[in-house]
């Protein structure tokens, strides 16, 4: 049971629900506790804005909005692991994106695979929806547990990099399974606690942060996804790895990464990607990534469900 405050919210655990959690990490305002019962890491107390959404209609505009952060979402490289992942289990039908931001993923969907698809978005930011519209992307300005999808269903639902962000991610779980068609499948991605580069840099990670409420190990993202029993396990693991975000939040003494720096950060992440010159740095990189992704400890972890 979660009790509001004027200006914050306190939660139970959002995995188990118990109301028995230590103190796990503090760094600045942000205030990590760790449930007793089932381990989950979780943020509380939050603001309540977080709980309303309208959080992000301020944050999208010095990060998500940046010209850097949405020349590298839109670059033909930002999803290619997402849509490798996604093509494996859907090569056509109707797909819904939760929290879907600027559209980005949608547009690439789309963009490669322009016959296979009909996409639709859903997210509470303004500035997001305005964007994402202006792309040509379908997406609707609310939340996925609020909008009525009335008979319509789907043949895949994601959430790219959202569960971290959510209050009450088991309500979206639960929306999910309700709006999935019998066999179609839903994909989860979220930051990985157990990462190598947690294990090295602890509180000073810069996705530990404000805007994220809920912290997934391994074990925990698969406790979650069971707590629904309509939907069932077919994939998982880790993906993802930078080692700039680990040199510079070494150096950074545990302050947290500015919007300019991350988004100039991505931006740079993805020139390397595109630069054909150092193909032979990208074999080593993607070694390092392969090795990672096997022992769990890339930098975001994966599942894909599939609805009974």
């Amino acid at each position: 049971m979660s009790q509001k405050s004027a200006d914050h919210l306190t939660r139970a655990c959002p995995l188990c629900g118990k109301n028995d959690a230590a103190v796990f990490l503090q760094k600045k305002d942000l205030h990590l506790v760790q449930c007793k019962n089932c381990s989950m890491i979780f943020a509380n107390p939050v603001p309540t804005e977080m709980a309303s959404g309208s959080f992000y209609n301020e944050l999208h505009a010095p990060f998500y909005l940046s010209p850097d952060k949405l020349e590298s979402d839109y670059a033909s490289v930002r999803f290619e692991r997402e849509l490798r992942l996604f093509r494996r289990f859907c090569k056509s039908g109707n797909v819904l994106d939760v929290g879907c931001s600027t559209g980005a993923f949608l547009f690439q969907l789309q963009n490669y695979f322009p016959e296979n698809y009909e996409v639709l978005g859903t997210d509470v930011s303004q500035p997001a929806f305005e964007y994402a519209k202006s792309r040509g992307v379908k997406i609707v300005n609310e939340s996925s547990l609020d909008f009525d999808f009335g008979e319509k269903r789907f043949d895949a639902i994601t959430f790219w990099a959202v569960m971290e962000h959510l209050v009450n991610p088991k309500e979206f779980l639960n929306k999910a399974a309700s709006l999935l068609k019998s066999g179609s499948h839903c994909f989860i991605l979220v930051p990985n606690m157990k990462s190598l580069a947690v294990r090295i840099l602890g509180g000073k990670y810069r996705y530990i942060l404000p805007e994220h409420v809920n912290y997934f190990t391994p074990r925990t993202l698969k406790e979650f996804s069971q707590m629904q029993p309509a939907l069932e396990i077919v994939a998982g693991g880790s993906m993802h790895f930078n080692p700039l975000v680990i040199w510079q939040d070494w150096r950074s003494g545990g302050e947290y990464a500015s919007d300019e720096a991350r988004a100039a950060l991505l931006k740079r992440t993805t020139s390397y990607k595109q630069n054909p010159l150092l193909k032979p740095v990208k074999w080593v990189y993607k070694g390092a990534e392969k090795f990672l992704s096997a022992m769990n400890l890339a930098d975001n972890l994966f599942l894909v469900l599939r609805k009974k």
